[in-house]
């Protein structure tokens, strides 16, 4: 049994967590577990994976429930937009890619210098879109070029 420091449920105020519908919960927690470091402290019903600082949890999609009505969960099927992303922050980019490369990750690129940060992605057993990225250039006031404005 998971101890309470291990789950996401503090003893006051809150903590913050990121909750995936996932196909197969126990191949998402395995991914999560392994490509960012974290701990499965659930393995399903629901998965909760503990990474660094943070939780993910994950379950299967579903209809309606009581507490949310008229709302149906489901992963992303291939090809739909992206309206969010999870956003993992590392110490160091280089070595992480080629660690999670190493264990089987595939990324969209390799690092980008932004100006800003390092960054690059990868998706998730169900596509969901992880962002992994190092602060550089931000750390010195450098930061990424506004996009233009609309009509130049």
């Amino acid at each position: 049994m998971a101890q309470r420091d291990d789950l996401p449920a503090p003893s006051q105020g809150l903590v913050l967590t990121h909750f995936l519908t996932v196909r197969d919960v126990h191949a998402s927690c395995r991914f999560y577990a392994d490509i960012l470091g974290g701990e499965v402290v659930l393995p399903e019903n629901p998965g909760i994976v503990k990474v660094a600082n943070g939780w993910i949890i994950m379950n299967p999609g579903g209809g309606p429930t009581p507490d949310k009505p008229d709302v149906v969960l489901t992963p992303p099927a291939p090809g739909d937009p992206v309206s969010s992303f999870l956003n993992v922050r590392v110490a160091d980019l280089t070595a992480f890619y080629e660690q999670a490369t190493a264990k089987g990750a595939h990324f969209l690129t390799e690092p980008l210098d932004r100006k800003a940060e390092l960054r690059c992605y990868l998706r998730d057993p169900d596509g969901y879109l992880v962002e992994v990225g190092q602060a550089t250039g931000m750390l010195r006031g450098v930061f990424a070029d506004r996009p233009p404005a609309e009509g130049s």
